[in-house]
This record gives structure tokens, C-alpha cells and sequence, in this order.
């Protein structure tokens, strides 16, 4: 394969069609990248910060197309992409504010308090980002504030549906000045991608992506000693207590189930309902899953739109099979209506079984698994049988229980109390057990790849 072609899921059409770059190609942009790193960790602190606020505004200015492009390739519905482009710009912003303060030079004291030492997080050179197209501009831009901040340079390797959204993103980060080569795209298949995270010149490595893939990525990163961060999947549990709110929990968790097309790594996917409140959350969620209204993603009536790809179509239409085939019953959705595009309706599964992909795996798309619980500790039992570990959320009107719960017991990197929402830019973002390692967002993000040096004064 030599070239890769952009489809619009909504109508089946081709977009673009890119030329693969050799690893010579690939090689002399990682070289143009260091380059440009050199001279950019000169520079302080505060003097990076102007070029990310400069970033910001050319995001702003630049919505309306952003937001365009994103829907034609990979069918989030058109308004979520204008929020994705919001967000972007806050993260650029909050970086630009806190960056200074989170990475300055801290003051210490050695042997024994005696004499002074600095600690300084310098940075290390070029990072390499590998990232999915559920969000095609935040999913780069999460790895790419963080890093410019910290000093570093940052190359993409972004999916392939979306390739003209990550070039998109880099022309308009030159437009707004950014030093060029100091952020590229490369477009490349998988063994040129795995040579370039052995590449002398990448110093860390970043994948937003499947577990497997997390395990590959990071496998080939390890063999040559460099760190790399992960943020993998999972099947998100949302706890309906036997003192939850229900009309408040339906609403949530419809959003939270269908939120950017239910193609979300942190979107609620297990609904784990106590038994003394099933029937009610259950019938009303079913009533309002049916409700939505499926269309067109530039619509703006639209509340769901394609799933991004054929590929993905038909993932999400062999894990419904085969959780139906291992005993969850279809209450309603499950059968894809018969019109051009990738259409995959909102669905909900009851009697999910632990051994199918409604139970175990991630559905990535708009399937709502339900499980029944006996109880509140029952739910959370439910909660933590499962490998992965990123998000998941609890509705119970006992906020103080709810916050017992999710700090003490739940095992997952984030937890939504009675609310849902996929990335906060003063929050760490990231998880635990299959749903892999690293932080990003919260100033985390900008120590993650960091030579954090000890400098001991006489």
C-alpha cells in the first residue's frame, strides 16, 4: 500500500487521497524536528506561552472550518466538533497560564538542610505521538500544548480517516508561528511508524489507542528504554445506587452513552443499575434511547450520527452478535436502518454476561450495556470486574457516599459523580490497569516528558 484515501461515513464518498511517505521522509522530519527543538528549549517559559496563546486565537478564528473538516471525516456530529475546537483552544490557554509556575525551577535543600540544590524539569527533545480519530484536533492538541510548554517538539502520526485534520492542525499551529518542524505529521504504515519510535532522535513516545495497540506501542518503546505514556480504552461503568436520582440518571447516562456518536475512550458503556431501581432507570432509558433522532451530522437537529468508518460498522455490529449470541437481550436499537453512511442505531443490551464484549470488551460506538446489580456494593463489585480502569461515574443523591465510594473503592482513573463529561483541562486525564499509564491535562500532561534534574549547589 502506497496510498490512503479520507471517506465521508455519511455518505460513502472518498474525501482525499494522501501519498505514504518512505522512512527516509519520515526520518528527515524527525531531524527538522530535533533541529528545531534546539532552539526552541532555549526559551522561557513565559516566552512559549505567547506562541500557544497565539495558537488559541488561530483555533478561534479558524471553528467554523475546523469543525467542517472533522465532521466530513470522521462524522461527530458538527456542533461537537466546534466544542472539541473550544476545548483545544482552553488547553492551550491553561497551559500557557499555569506552564511557567508548573515547570519552573524548584528550590530544595541537601545533606541534611545544609546546602541548597535545584530541581529543574528540562526538556528532552522530540516526541512522538500517536493518536486515534474519534477526536481528531483534542487528541493531538492534549500531547501538543503540554510538550511545547515543557520545551519540546512533537511529531504526529494521527489515524488515517483523519489525516487532513492533523495537517489542518499543523498549518494553522505555522500560520499562528510556531518555529517550523517543531510540530510535523507524518504519513506512514505501521512498520515505518515502529521504526520511527526506535529512531535515535524520539525520546518519548505517546499512544492514544486500543490496548492491544497500547501494548505493541509500548512493548517497541521499552525495548529501547524510552518512556512512553498510554491512554487505552475501556468499558466505563456508570453506577445507578439504589438512591440515585433516576430521571437525573437517564438523562446523564443517555448522554454520556451517546456523546461524539458513543465512539468516546471515557464514555459511560456499563450501566450497572441496583435492583431496587432496574425496572424504573431501565424503562425510561430504553424510552429515551429510542427518541434519538439519527441523521445527517452537519444537521443541527441531528443527535447521532455515523460511526466513523465501514471498519468500525462492522466491529460494533459483530460485538452486538456475539454479546446477543452469549445471552444479552435487545431492547431496542440493534439493526442498522438501510440508507448510504455508516448509521449504527442507539442501542441497549440487558442481561449482558461477563465472557461477551458487552461485559468485557469496549463498545465503541452507540450500545448501552445494563446490568443488574443486587446492591450498592454489589454494583461496585460489577464496577471493578473488568480490566480496564479510565473512567466511570456514580449517581446516588448521598454525594458523601458517592465521593466514599469513588475515591476508597472504585479502580479507574476518573470518576463523574451524578454528571457526565469526557476531559476538563485543570483535571488529570488518564487511567489504570489495561486502560494504561501516564497523565495528561491538570499539569500533569506537562511533566510527563521531562528530564526532572537534581542540581546540587555547594
Amino acid at each position: 500500500m502506497t496510498q490512503i484515501s479520507t471517506t465521508n461515513p455519511a455518505t460513502d464518498k472518498t474525501i482525499k487521497t494522501y501519498e505514504l511517505m518512505s522512512s527516509n521522509e519520515a526520518f528527515d522530519k524527525l531531524e527538522n524536528c530535533h533541529n528545531a527543538f534546539l532552539d526552541w528549549r532555549t526559551k522561557s517559559h513565559p516566552d512559549r506561552a505567547t506562541y500557544l496563546r497565539d495558537i488559541a486565537s488561530a483555533l478561534r478564528d479558524n471553528t467554523e472550518a475546523l469543525a467542517a473538516l472533522m465532521t466530513e471525516e470522521t462524522g461527530k456530529l458538527l456542533r461537537d466538533g466546534k466544542t472539541e475546537v473550544e476545548l483545544c483552544a482552553q488547553i492551550f490557554e491553561y497551559t500557557a497560564e499555569h506552564g511557567p509556575a508548573t515547570l519552573a525551577d524548584e528550590d530544595r535543600t541537601h545533606s541534611g538542610g545544609d546546602k541548597n540544590g535545584i530541581v529543574a524539569h528540562c526538556p528532552i527533545g522530540v516526541i512522538y505521538s500517536i493518536q486515534p480519530w474519534n477526536f481528531p484536533i483534542y487528541q493531538p492538541v492534549r500531547v501538543l500544548a503540554a510538550n511545547l510548554m515543557a520545551g519540546n517538539g512533537v511529531i504526529l502520526k494521527h489515524a488515517s480517516v483523519c489525516t487532513g485534520s492533523g495537517l489542518k492542525l499543523r498549518d494553522l499551529c505555522l500560520d499562528a508561528g510556531l518555529p517550523e518542524g517543531l510540530f510535523d505529521v507524518v504519513i506512514v504504515d505501521h512498520d515505518t511508524s515502529d521504526a520511527m519510535i526506535e529512531h535515535k532522535l524520539v525520546r518519548g513516545v505517546t499512544m492514544t489507542g486500543s490496548d492491544a495497540g497500547g501494548r505493541h506501542i509500548g512493548q517497541l518503546a521499552t525495548k529501547k528504554l524510552k518512556k512512553s505514556v498510554l491512554e487505552l480504552g475501556s468499558n466505563d461503568a456508570y453506577l445507578v445506587l439504589e438512591d440515585a436520582d433516576i430521571e437525573l440518571a437517564v438523562k446523564t447516562c443517555v448522554q454520556g452513552r451517546l456523546y461524539n456518536n458513543g465512539q468516546t475512550c471515557v464514555s459511560a458503556k456499563r450501566f450497572v443499575v441496583t435492583e431496587p431501581v432496574y425496572d424504573a432507570f431501565v424503562s425510561a432509558f430504553v424510552e429515551q434511547m429510542e427518541a434519538i433522532r439519527m441523521g445527517d451530522p452537519m444537521d443541527q437537529d441531528t443527535e447521532l450520527g455515523p460511526l466513523s468508518s465501514a471498519e468500525q460498522f462492522e466491529t460494533v455490529s459483530e460485538q452486538v452478535a456475539q454479546s446477543v449470541k452469549g445471552g444479552s437481550e435487545i431492547l431496542c436499537g440493534g439493526t442498522a436502518p438501510d440508507r448510504t453512511g455508516q448509521y449504527y442505531p442507539a442501542t441497549v443490551l440487558a442481561n449482558c454476561q461477563p465472557g461477551t464484549p458487552a461485559y468485557d470488551d469496549e463498545i465503541f460506538g452507540p450500545v448501552a450495556a445494563v446490568i443488574k446489580a443486587r446492591d450498592d456494593a454489589d454494583a461496585m463489585r460489577i464496577a471493578n470486574d473488568s480490566r480496564y480502569g479510565l473512567g466511570g461515574g456514580i449517581f446516588s443523591k448521598d454525594e458523601d457516599k458517592a465521593l466514599r465510594l469513588a475515591r476508597d473503592h472504585f479502580d479507574t482513573g476518573m470518576v463523574r459523580i451524578n454528571s457526565f463529561g469526557a476531559a476538563d483541562p485543570n483535571m488529570p486525564f488518564g487511567g489504570v490497569k489495561d486502560s494504561g499509564f501516564g497523565r495528561e491535562h491538570g499539569g500533569f500532561g506537562m511533566k510527563e516528558f521531562v528530564n526532572t534534574k537534581a542540581i546540587y549547589l555547594p
